[in-house]
């Protein structure tokens, strides 16, 4: 029982196993971009953007390296929340926590706009805004129900969408393999970009595509073993996608002479390998892969509101757990009416990227924590547990992710910044108001 929890109160199950963490790992990565970022890629740099996906990858796996260490210190709920908490106090903590929450939901909603404008391609109703509307509720309903009913349930529904998305990706990927071996790849795109500054555009593009995995920390007071298995989820989960990103760019690259043309590359991609129905089918898997997201997000972010109520950040209704279902029943519908409502504001939310901002608090705050607790440890301060998990040339890895969160502010547009004070200064608030002289800023 979380020092949080009322005595006698019920509690969550400790039921995610290390399988079912690194498939929330993989949807939380794996969304709708897959499905056009690889033309723009393409079109920019041609067969170099092979080196610039591994590249990204490098960069991407020095930070979930570091993720991966300090995770394996913890084994309550709240990820990057409870890490920035612990290593630099309450306000930090709490600016952390009010940020990864308006992203995920705000992110959510638009999932959910995309999954109408997807499945308006088979039920033109969809596309409407009763039509839209009552496809979100649809939507989130179904997932709502079934995350209440229990983690276990939850977490099944994720590997299930995980698996599913998978496999047209690997095949697509497969076939443009089988493609070039038979001499059928088009002729080489000429790159667009030959300039330092054009590349490090690509590359921070594609360290977007590899963010999100963050989320699947959010969870971790319901992993029957989080300090082990975490890291094991990470790595397995960027290693898939790595394999499923680089498998993805050669097809396009085989197979579209103006892979920039078209904002469905995959679906492209697929009529030329079998045609019409190829088209439709990588259609449906974009369906899929919006639909894991959801599902892997309805797991993740309700137990981000729980974490903060549990550590005193948020009224303690937040932290009720179903005496039946063991699940924080409270969170999960608050997120659930949340991103249905803002979802309804799809045309505003299209347009709203805090995703950057968000990625570069998380990914750099999380790097510099690995920095803070390792010194703490060399102090034998013992102020947090002994690592589960040591990341290999430790202090380097936290170095480039820091580094690389820096690169990335750089890239940061006036209205991300605009968003990113909006939200500082809400924190900056909640901080005041539950700000008391015991506060547990650091423990």
């Amino acid at each position: 029982m979380s020092s949080g929890s009322a005595p006698g109160a019920p509690t969550v199950l400790r039921s995610i196993g290390k399988w079912s963490l690194a498939a929330l790992v993989l949807n939380n990565i794996i969304g709708s971009g897959v499905f056009a970022l690889p033309g723009t890629i393409a079109a920019r740099l041609g067969w170099w953007s092979l080196l610039a996906l591994i590249l990204a990858a490098l960069v991407a796996g020095a930070i979930m390296l570091s993720f991966a260490e300090v995770a394996s210190r913890f084994e309550e709920a709240g990820g990057p929340y409870l890490y920035a908490h612990t290593a630099f106090g309450r306000l930090v903590g709490l600016q952390m926590g009010w940020m990864a929450y308006f992203v995920r939901v705000l992110s959510a909603a638009v999932q959910v706009n995309l999954l109408t404008t997807y499945l308006a391609e088979f039920w033109a109703p969809a596309s409407t805004t009763e039509g839209g509307a009552f496809v979100g509720a649809l939507f989130l309903g179904v997932l709502c129900v079934i995350n209440l009913r229990g983690v276990s349930q939850g977490t099944l529904v994720s590997n299930v969408f995980a698996v599913i998305k998978l496999l047209p990706l690997l095949a697509i990927g497969a076939l443009g393999l089988a493609w070039l071996a038979r001499g059928l790849a088009v002729p080489a795109v000429t790159p667009m970009v030959d300039t330092p500054g054009g590349w490090l555009t690509v590359l921070l593009l594609l360290m977007f595509s590899y963010g999100g995995f963050e989320a699947s920390t959010f969870p971790l007071g319901e992993a029957k073993d989080p300090r082990r298995d975490m890291p094991f989820s990470l790595i397995v989960g960027l290693a898939a996608v790595v394999v499923v990103y680089l498998l993805v760019q050669v097809a396009v690259l085989v197979t579209l002479p103006d892979p920039g043309a078209s904002d469905r590359p995959l679906a492209e991609v697929a009529r030329v390998f079998l045609g019409g129905p190829g088209a439709v089918v990588m259609s449906l898997a974009a369906l899929v892969s919006v639909s894991g997201w959801g599902a892997s997000a309805m797991v993740a972010v309700p137990r981000l509101t729980y974490a903060m109520a549990e550590r005193g950040d948020l009224p303690a209704v937040f932290r009720w757990v179903h005496p039946r279902w063991r699940t924080p029943w409270v969170s999960i519908l608050s997120y659930t009416g949340l991103t249905y409502v803002l979802s309804l504001q799809g045309g505003l939310l299209s347009n709203i990227s805090l995703s950057t901002v968000s990625r570069l608090l998380t990914y750099g705050l999380v790097c510099a924590a690995l920095m803070v607790f390792r010194r703490w440890d060399a102090a034998g301060q013992g102020r947090v547990s002994e690592p589960g998990f040591r990341a290999p040339a430790g202090w380097l890895m936290a170095g480039v992710g820091l580094g690389a969160s820096l690169l990335l502010v750089t890239r940061m547009t006036p209205r991300e910044g605009i968003w990113l004070l909006v939200v500082v200064a809400v924190a900056l608030v909640h901080w005041a108001l539950v700000r008391t002289p015991t506060s547990t800023g650091r423990r």
